[in-house]
């Protein structure tokens, strides 16, 4: 075979992805159920993107952020969900050898930039708690779409690193992805050759990806929690800990599946576990993240009553 990019050592041109069950009925039942958490994940993350821009009140540092976040994680959902759709109710499950490359490669891509997001929002977190009087300054709007700049551009670096590396393997058959998605670690299974790079590979990324803006994380909300407890008022000390307990939250259910699913060895992964794991950080984290950031959050609420008609029922 002529040498042809990735595909130089493949005799593999689609593959099939098994996804959760063989039993019709049951994949009915999964379909309906995932249909309705990604039409309320389209419906929540929407409305969220759409209060921020139109209530001047969230036209802060903390809400820019949560309007790159909630697009995010649509995108993200909607990498892999339509299609797994499709496939709960089709007879065909396949996806072409290209079409997976570019479905791991977005997948990545929006993984990797929402994490140092969250990031970025531990740091914006920080300085509004520790440095309130110099925050404006300090979160200038400039610095605020350069972390969002640099976050997707590491996103799009690392993600081809990664695709480079899984996809320059040989993949000669057989054909068939235990996994509702082209995930990498599902893949890799899959490869006619020795994966042992590939997960020195996985987990030095991973370190960078995930440890390094975690530690970020946690290293700020050590610097926050010593300022909360440093002010006087129960009050006082319970409205700046609500400001972050959501930030917490997710960044706790997205990032914790990720590191077991990324930074572990591929022979010690279970299929069905995986696709837990992926469903929780792919759809679930996606669904809930605008119910916790809009239920905990009265600026929020404000102005999803005053975008219905009732802000002067609000207080």
């Amino acid at each position: 075979m002529h040498s042809r990019g990735w595909r130089n050592h493949s005799s593999v041109t689609e593959f099939i992805l098994l996804g959760f069950s063989r039993n019709p009925r049951t994949n009915w039942i999964l379909f309906f159920l995932f249909l309705f958490l990604y039409l309320f994940t389209v419906l929540g993350n929407g409305l969220i993107v759409t209060l921020i821009r139109i209530d001047a009140r969230l036209h802060t540092p903390m809400y820019f952020f949560l309007s790159i976040l909630s697009p995010l994680d649509l995108s993200y959902a909607t990498t892999t969900v339509p299609q797994m759709l499709a496939h709960l109710v089709s007879k065909t499950k396949t996806i072409s050898y290209t079409g997976c490359v570019i479905q791991m490669y977005i997948f990545l891509t929006l993984g990797i930039t929402e994490t140092w997001i969250f990031a970025a929002m531990a740091y914006d977190r920080y300085v509004a708690i520790c440095y309130p009087l110099h925050y404006g300054v300090k979160m200038s709007q400039t610095l605020c779409l350069a972390l969002v700049v640099s976050s997707a551009l590491c996103g799009l670096i690392c993600a081809l690193v990664y695709t480079v590396f899984a996809m320059n393997l040989p993949y000669c058959g057989p054909n068939e992805i235990n996994h509702f998605f082209c995930e990498i670690p599902a893949v890799l299974k899959l490869a006619c050759a020795d994966t042992s790079l590939n997960d020195q590979v996985d987990f030095i990324l991973g370190f960078v990806l995930l440890l390094i803006p975690l530690s970020l994380i946690l290293a700020s909300y050590v610097r926050i929690f010593i300022a909360i407890l440093r002010i006087r008022s129960t009050q006082g000390r319970m409205k700046a800990f609500s400001t972050c307990a959501s930030h917490i939250t997710v960044v706790t259910m997205f990032c914790v599946p990720c590191m077991v699913m990324y930074m572990r060895p591929g022979s010690e992964a279970s299929p069905e576990d995986d696709k837990k794991l992926a469903l929780f950080y792919n759809v679930i984290s996606a669904f809930l993240n605008p119910i916790i950031y809009s239920l905990r959050n009265k600026d929020v609420k404000k102005a999803f009553f005053k975008l219905i008609g009732r802000g002067e029922d609000t207080q």
